[in-house]
């Protein structure tokens, strides 16, 4: 079956079909040049340029000056006064060094005689005298408020 479908008379007209498309074809390409009278296209092409990076202008940041911090006035040699250190002189008793500047407070320690500390806050006085606030640079746990009656200034060591 497939034999009579191919058979030569349907060869001979396909191959004529074929050819007279194709010569119709090339004749209307040749001849009628549909499209003669358009130009030829033309491409443009545009280069777009990067962003630039653009500075950004910030507002000024206003930094706070921190406060001067006060300095005490150096005290005179033999002076009593912040920074200044003495020596505890009781004559051969213990000082009672308390919490509070105050007779009434309760003594935190017994600082002996010839022991040296430093004065690291003060004037204050209450009950008759001036105290001032004593640390020990030898142990933290050894501050605390004293009479200045009971202490001599010494040299820095």
């Amino acid at each position: 079956m497939i034999k009579e479908i191919f058979s030569g008379k349907v060869w001979i007209a396909g191959l004529l079909i074929a050819s007279a498309l194709l010569v119709g074809t090339l004749a209307y390409i040749l001849i009628v040049r549909p499209g003669a009278d358009l130009a030829p296209a033309s491409a443009a092409l545009t280069i777009i340029p990067a962003p630039s990076g653009t500075p950004r202008i910030l507002p000024p940041t206003l930094t706070p000056i921190p406060p001067t911090p006060t300095v005490p006035p150096t005290p005179a040699p033999g002076e009593f006064g912040l920074g200044v250190y003495v020596q505890v002189d009781t004559g051969g008793d213990a000082l009672r060094v308390r919490a509070e500047p105050s007779l009434e407070s309760a003594p935190l320690f017994l600082a002996f005689d010839a022991e040296v500390f430093l004065i690291a806050d003060g004037p204050t006085h209450a009950d008759g005298y001036t105290w001032w606030y004593l640390t020990a640079s030898y142990d933290a746990a050894r501050s605390g408020w004293a009479a200045q009656d009971f202490l001599t200034v010494i040299p820095s060591p």
